[in-house]
Formats: structure tokens, sequence, C-alpha cells
């Protein structure tokens, strides 16, 4: 079997040696180039699966030898040795194409595992990612751009920030990045940190052991061990507090958590990615946000364009939902008229492609007939009474009308749930009352009660009714 072969790039004959021998120990073939234009020449001649090089050459730099081989060799893994303390650097390497980095002094473990997953990324057979982490769907100017960025990011070890308004689909670019990327076969775990309350955040990151805290019957393993061997994706991560970004930055630079009642850390090998619809730089100036967690996240920053700087995209979303709907439920295809997609182009969409999807979902439940008018979107409605937050500014509707504090018909008893889950309740009662009145008879059911019975088949599968 023919062995792999790396290219170390580096002055010093005693770093070339000692880095030689600890790849040949990691069954590869190695060859090694002393300056820039070795390198050069060495890269015309073979075919490598890694590269690693030094920052200071004699005719050049490490910056120069990425640039080449993003270049020429767009398939091939480098990374970049720099000296301790310089991660402005390294960060700028990670930046060019670099899929990551290492300090002298050399810790040989730490190289080794990075070599690892070099030759992992560099064997890596094309996943789809359609059913691994959902399509990217849109053909516009904004989305290829934004497919090319992921394709270059995913290869390095850098800390990526998703930046995009609500809806917009930061947890599939997410996706998209970890599936493309050497840490594809590993864990993918999202967590949405605004959604974790405080007294808990510490025991979700890193776990707990059995007796740390009243109620921890038994230990239990935290996100960065979930994620040991993938990728941890924190979303909303400018709502955590700040007490727990100190730990979570400290987690993220060592590499290492201890779970809450341990008296020692467990290594973990992951990749962070993190997402947000507010602007960090703001909520820094705020003192919201740890600067130096914002760096250490931050290495590389991606955009997500929200939908209505992509209109063109609105068809094909469309398509893709409504085909999804009636694979869901079961049912007949439904189409758009002209008027309503028309309608659908033209409108803001605050929520982006969220919003979108919600829209057609309850249109597809609301229509009679096969196809989708204009009044079954309800968008004028919506449009009138919400907030549409755009680049132009705010514009708030006049229409909203505020309720009376003495209005006794609202009050009602949540008993601890959230209002969707109350509505859900009182809907659920009602139709099953209906269907034992028509004795589990659907279409008399749903003649009881007027709807059609597609929106009938729709609320009894989104309630569990069986």
């Amino acid at each position: 079997m023919t062995k792999e072969r790396a290219l170390i790039v580096d002055d010093e004959a005693d770093i070339r040696e000692l880095l030689a021998i600890t790849l040949i120990q990691m069954n590869l073939e190695v060859d090694e180039a002393e300056t820039l234009s070795e390198a050069i020449e060495a890269l015309n001649k073979e075919s490598y699966a890694f590269c690693l090089t030094d920052m200071k050459l004699p005719d050049g730099s490490g910056m120069d030898l990425i640039s080449v081989i993003q270049s020429k060799h767009p398939n091939m893994p480098v990374a970049m040795i720099t000296a301790y303390g310089n991660t402005e650097i390294a960060v700028e390497a990670l930046k060019l194409g670099a899929f990551d980095f290492v300090t002298k002094p050399l810790e040989l473990p730490r190289l080794r595992t990075m070599v690892e997953a070099a030759l992992a990324l560099s064997s890596q057979t094309p996943v789809n990612l359609s059913k691994s982490a959902g399509k990217l769907t849109g053909d516009s100017a904004v989305m290829d751009t934004l497919r090319q960025q992921i394709s270059r990011v995913a290869r390095s070890q850098a800390p990526i920030f998703i930046h995009g308004e609500s809806g917009s689909g930061k947890e599939i670019v997410a996706r998209n990045i970890h599936y493309s990327g050497p840490k594809a076969e590993g864990p993918f775990i999202p967590v949405n940190c605004g959604a974790i309350p405080s007294e808990l955040m510490e025991s979700e990151f890193f776990g707990h052991k059995k007796g740390s805290f009243t109620g921890a019957h038994q230990d239990k393993k935290g996100l960065f061990q979930s994620a040991d061997g993938g990728t941890l994706f924190l979303d909303e991560v400018a709502d955590l507090p700040l007490s727990m970004q100190v730990k979570l930055l400290r987690g993220i630079q060592e590499k290492a958590v201890r779970p809450l009642g341990s008296d020692h850390e467990i290594p973990v090998d992951i990749r962070i990615l993190s997402a947000s619809h507010k602007d960090l730089d703001t909520e820094i100036a705020n003192g919201n946000f740890r600067e130096d967690l914002y760096y250490r996240i931050n290495v590389i920053e991606l955009q997500v364009p929200p939908l209505r700087d992509r209109q063109e995209d609105i068809p094909q979303l469309t398509d893709l939902f409504l085909a999804k709907f009636a694979a869901d439920f079961n049912s007949d295809p439904v189409a758009l008229s002209a008027e309503a997609l028309d309608t659908l182009l033209h409108y803001p969409f605050p929520g982006n492609v969220r919003e979108l999807e919600n829209t057609l979902e309850r249109a597809f439940t609301l229509c009679d007939g096969k196809v989708i008018k204009v009044a079954d979107l309800q968008l004028k409605a919506r449009k009138t009474s919400v907030t549409i937050e755009t680049e132009a500014g705010v514009v708030a509707s006049q229409s909203v009308q505020q309720p009376t504090r003495n209005n006794k018909q609202g009050e009602h008893q949540l008993n601890g749930q959230s209002i969707d889950d109350y509505l859900a309740e009182i809907e659920r009662g009602i139709l099953e009352k209906a269907l034992e009145e028509c004795r589990w008879n659907k279409t008399a059911t749903a003649e009881k009660l007027g709807i059609t019975f597609r929106q009938l088949r729709y609320k009894l599968k989104k309630l569990n009714i069986d």
C-alpha cells in the first residue's frame, strides 16, 4: 500500500528533523524543504496529502506558500508553524486558507491530532449536504458567494462567527460548514444559548458529577464532551451572560473542560461555530459581550443575507416548501397562483426564510383546492400589524391596538405553560370532542368544524392525535 506523503518547510534543521520523525512514526513519507523556492519546486514535482510550513522563510514567508497552495493545490491542507503568542499571524493564515496552526515550542500530541485531522480531510469523500446539513437553496449571486465562502472556510479548523437576521438560515450554514469539513464524521451539536436557564448553564456546557449539587443523581456529559470529535454550534451566542462568557472562553482556549464536582479537566477536540442576529461590536461597546471571547470565536466571519436581498430565490424556495408539505402530510401537491407569487416577491419578509416557510405552511392548510391564492397567504393584514425593520429604518404600524388592562375576557390561567402550548391544548380538546361526536369519521369531523379535510389532517398530525 502506498504511503501518503507530507511536505515540511522550515529553515531550522532541528525543527525539520523533529517534525519528520513524528510524521514518519505516523506512517507518512516525508519530503523536506528549507526555503520557499524549494517548497514550490517540490510541489511542482510531487503530490502531497499535507503540508506544514514555518512562518518565516529565508526567501519569503509561510503566507506566500499558503497563497501558492490555495491557488494551485486548493484541496491540499496546509498548516502554519508560528511563534508562541503570535496569534495575529495565525489568524491571518487561517483567513488566507490555512487548515490549522501549531505554535513553538511544538507540542507533539497536538501536532499528531492536527495531522490526523488533515489527512482525514485530504481523503474525505464528498457528502450529500442536502441530506446531512440541509440545502442552501437559491441561485442568486449572494447565495453563490456564500456557498463559495463555506467551501473555503470549511476545510480549516478556524472558529467561525455567522451573522445574520433571525430566520435567515444561520444553522443551515453552520451544518454545511461542519459536513464539508474534517470533522464531518463527528457529531454536530447545536445549542441555543438564550434558551438555557442561567443557573443550569455551567452544568449544560461542562457536565457534572453525581452528587455535585442537589438533584445531580448521576454523572452527566456536557455539551463540550458531547461534541468531542465534531462541532459545537453556539447559536445566539450574544445571549450568554458575562459570567458564563468567562468560563466558555477558558474552555475554548484550553480545549478542556472540568465538569462540576470533578477535580480534573477532560480534553476535548471540537470545532467552535457560533452565530447571532446581534451586532457583537455594539454588544461589546455596551458592555454586554467580552472582547476577548469575541476575538476567540470570530476568527472568520460569514454574513448570511436576508431574504429581501435575494428575492429572486423566492420561487425556488416556494417550490421546495410546498413539495415538503405535500410529502409530510401525504397530500396532493399545491401550486401558487401568479398573483400569490407576485405578492410574495414584493413582501419584505422581516422574518426571512422562516417566515416564508410559516406563511406557506399556513396557506397550504387553508387553501380550498389545489391553488394558493393571495387571500390564503394572509400577508396584507400581517404587513400592517407588525413592525418591519429594513436597512432604511423601522416602520411601525399604527393599526396595532393595545389591550386594556381591565379586559376580563383576556384573563386565562396558563399554569406555567407557554401561550402556544395553552392554545394547542384548547384546540386538541375541540378536535377530540368533534372526532368522538362523529365516531372518528374524519370527513364528517372536518365538515362539522367547517374546515377542509386537508386542514383537519394537518392539525391532527401537528397535535399528534391518532
